[in-house]
Parts: structure tokens; C-alpha cells; sequence
């Protein structure tokens, strides 16, 4: 009788077993440290396979940086209740985005630690992504102007401005949640959960948002 012969890997899944492993050692090691060896011996392959599938160092990190973003943006979207008020719609949006940050850790770390740190293209990859995130907060918030009666000079002068801001912040706060100064303020092996933390978001920015649809504006006065 003959040899039974090893099932073969669809080429699909053998990629992206070589990814998840990509994913993993770029967080944790950084580009330039990560090396195609490593890589392969965490995908179970040999590092001519990883070659012979992505070419280079290069391209395999821009694949990284392609799906994780795609995913980020995909949870997002996914998790906005599209028919509910504007604040409820960018809360839901936000916990969507924080639950993702925090399940996929590495692939968090590669897109806002890792892949902005080292130019073109990867640089401007992540701002794609980026891009996408700012463009559906900015509209939350014009819509939630125009739900406020409030169309005029802050939709006009402030809006691209806050949903800038307002990503920025949630991107550090994602950072802060995955890392150990979180754990310290919720106890051993504890992070804050997804929708507490966009709740902490919206406490910070809507409220504030809140009062400038009211027409009520800081000033330094002097």
C-alpha cells in the first residue's frame, strides 16, 4: 500500500498563515529587527515559500499593513448602528474600533507604531486608512450639527477639524488602553472595556460638542 500523502495547503490560507506570522514578529520586533527567517519559521514554512508567495520584505510588510487596515476600517463600519442618532452612530462606530484595537493588539501596533514610522509607501498606506476613519467621523459630527440646528459656522470652519482631533484622540486612547499604564489603573491583567472606553471618548468630545451646537465658545479672554 502506498504512502498517504500530507494534504496540501490551499494557497490562500498558506498566505495568510505567512501574514499572521508577519503581523506578529513586525509588532514585536519592529521592521528593520524583523527578519524573513523568523517569519517563516512562525508560518510553519520554509523562507523561500515566503519569497516565492511575497516577493520581498517590502512587499510582505505592505501586505500586513493593507489587511490590517482594511480590517480596522471593515470593524468600524461594521459595528455602526446606521439608522440611530448621530452621537449613537459614532459611539457604536468607536466601540467597534477600540473592540478591534484591543482583539488584534499586534496588528494595531504594526499600523500605528511600526508602519508610520518608516516613510513611503508604508507611511502612506496607514494614511489611507486613516483617511477613511476621519472622512466617517467628520460626517457624524456635520450631521450631528445639522441634527442640532447648528449648519452654519461650525459646519463650515470646525467640523474637518474636530473629526481630525477627535481620531487622534482615539488613536492614543487605543494605544494607552493596550498598555501596561491601563493595567496599572484597572488592576493586574485588566483594560478598560470597548465601550467604556469610547464612553470615556464621548465624555471628553461630545459634550464639548454638545455646547458649541448651543453656540457657546471657549475664549482666552485678556
Amino acid at each position: 500500500m502506498g504512502a498517504v500523502k500530507s494534504k496540501r495547503v490551499p494557497r490562500a490560507v498558506r498566505e495568510q498563515q505567512m501574514l499572521d506570522a508577519a503581523v506578529r514578529t513586525f509588532a514585536r520586533r519592529g521592521y528593520r529587527a524583523a527578519s524573513m527567517d523568523e517569519i517563516a519559521e512562525g508560518a510553519g514554512v520554509s523562507k523561500p515559500l515566503v519569497y516565492l508567495y511575497l516577493n520581498s520584505k517590502d512587499e510582505l510588510f505592505s501586505a500586513v499593513i493593507r489587511r490590517e487596515a482594511a480590517a480596522l476600517v471593515a470593524a468600524v463600519t461594521a459595528a455602526v448602528e446606521p439608522e440611530a442618532p448621530a452621537d449613537r452612530q459614532l459611539w457604536s462606530g468607536l466601540t467597534g474600533f477600540f473592540a478591534h484595537t484591543a482583539a488584534y493588539p499586534d496588528g494595531w501596533a504594526v499600523l500605528h507604531q511600526q508602519a508610520r514610522t518608516h516613510g513611503e509607501p508604508f507611511a502612506l498606506e496607514v494614511a489611507a486608512m486613516r483617511a477613511e476613519i476621519v472622512e466617517f467621523v467628520t460626517d457624524l459630527i456635520g450631521a450631528a450639527a445639522k441634527e442640532a440646528g447648528c449648519a452654519g459656522e461650525l459646519a463650515d470652519r470646525e467640523v474637518a477639524g474636530l473629526g481630525h482631533a477627535l481620531v487622534g484622540a482615539a488613536e492614543s486612547l487605543a494605544e494607552w488602553a493596550n498598555s501596561p499604564a491601563a493595567s496599572g489603573v484597572y488592576g493586574a491583567g485588566e483594560r478598560p472595556s470597548a465601550k467604556d472606553t469610547a464612553a470615556t471618548l464621548m465624555n471628553f468630545a461630545w459634550a464639548g460638542l454638545g455646547r458649541m451646537t448651543d453656540g457657546e465658545r471657549w475664549s482666552p479672554g485678556g
